[in-house]
């Protein structure tokens, strides 16, 4: 009898335990979103000052961090594949750490060029967290819509923060400030993360290597073609759009408006997103996820399309829900590729996703730098409501592609 009870006493104490880990495991993963989005936009936010420091006009210096943003699409790809045959774990603290010895040369750099290569290396680090991070998510979340809803808020929290903490750091300190505080933190955090969070590397072989739902191989070829083209038209519209908004804001809003005004509405706006991802998580527990997924692509287009023909106060509204279709639907898109892809392969399935997501932004950039001159906004929103078209368009087909799957699965769960 004292054996059966110390068995059971025994179970009862690991279950909290098994939970108090994967708790643990997902606050290092959001903390890490956060400052994933944070590290690679230090430098935008305190590159005016750099000008003064190297002697360099703006575009020179802004020239600087191509190459982070470069490393942070292109390495997305080795990095989910390295996570699948290597250790998430361990891809994970090399995030952490990679990120730390990147910024500490960034923050020590002597000359632009030694500060040019270490935002380079910052964004082959910081490519590590989405394809590695999300794959760890969906596993220790069994891919719960909340949990990962709040992990894109966090993601957005660092978008949001890193122009504000770092301008200030460099203004009350020093621009060198700026990045060797966030290295200091990111190396506390690594050195936290490798202590309280369990090597995963005897777990490689027994990952699952069948999806939630299981798709017949003309489906999932015709979901990944979709997908590409999703994430292709996807990334373009999310980029443009997040990167153009404060200045169309302050070009249609009204005459007259403080610029100080137009930088809380982009920011009100940019927190509907962040609303919208958590009323996605909701909804995902009561919706088929494909479904949701058309619903939210084509609220998205709806919404640019208005900002293309709205001023003032309308032109708020409209900004507020396209970005929050814009933001909902990388939430809803991570939770279909989790659904359909085993868990085996998610790292390397989400290293493209991203790949193309993050590829881009570059390209956004171009986009409306050359339509903006050639017809203002009402050109820009356009070439957006297009991208947006055809990402709807692309969601369209996939829904199509993996409905039959989702009826099949449906009639083969048990009855309530």
């Amino acid at each position: 009898m004292n054996d059966v009870s110390t068995h059971h006493e025994a179970a009862a104490a690991a279950a909290p335990q098994s939970q108090a880990g994967k708790r643990l495991a997902i606050a290092f993963l959001n903390v890490a979103h956060a400052i994933d989005h944070f590290v690679l936009l230090i430098f935008p936010a305190v590159v005016i000052s750099l000008g003064v420091v190297f002697r360099r006009p703006y575009d020179e210096m802004i020239a600087l961090s191509t190459g982070a943003f470069v490393a942070f699409g292109l390495f997305s790809i080795p990095a989910g594949w390295l996570a699948d045959r290597w250790s998430r774990r361990s891809m994970m603290a090399l995030f952490y750490f990679g990120c730390a010895v990147s910024l500490v040369a960034a923050g020590l750099a002597p000359t632009p060029l030694w500060l040019a290569v270490a935002m380079f290396f910052l964004g082959m680090f910081a490519a590590i967290y989405h394809p590695v991070g999300m794959a760890m998510l969906i596993d220790v979340s069994r891919a719960r819509p909340r949990t990962l809803a709040f992990n894109g808020v966090c993601g957005n929290l660092g978008v949001t923060l890193a122009a504000g903490i770092s301008t200030t750091l460099a203004a009350w300190v020093d621009w060198r400030a700026a990045f060797l505080a966030p290295a200091a933190l990111c190396l506390a955090l690594g050195i936290a993360y490798v202590a309280l969070i369990p090597d995963d590397r005897h777990r490689i072989g027994k990952r699952s290597a069948t999806a939630s739902v299981v798709l017949s191989p003309r489906a999932a070829a015709t979901m990944f073609g979709c997908y590409v083209a999703i994430s292709l038209a996807g990334g373009l519209t999310f980029n443009t759009a997040l990167i153009a908004l404060p200045k169309l804001v302050d070009e249609r809003v009204g005459e007259g408006v403080p610029l100080i005004v137009v930088g809380w509405l982009a920011t009100g706006i940019f927190l509907c997103g962040a609303l919208a991802q958590l009323a996605v998580g909701r909804l995902i527990e009561r919706t088929p996820p494909h479904l949701l997924f058309a619903a939210v692509a084509t609220v998205q287009f709806f919404g640019v399309a208005w900002a293309g023909h709205a001023a003032g106060a309308a032109l708020i509204a409209a900004l507020a829900v396209a970005i929050g279709a814009i933001y909902g639907q990388t939430t809803v898109g991570d939770i279909v590729i989790a659904r359909y892809v085993a868990d085996a392969w998610r790292g390397r399935v989400y290293a493209v996703r991203y790949f193309l997501t993050f590829i881009t932004s570059g390209a956004a950039v171009q986009l409306i730098a050359q339509l903006y001159g050639r017809g203002g906004f009402d050109l820009v929103l356009a070439a957006i409501a297009l991208t947006g078209f055809i990402m709807m368009a692309g969601v369209y087909a996939m829904a199509a592609a993996v409905n039959g799957a989702e009826a099949a699965h449906r009639a083969a769960q048990p009855a309530e």
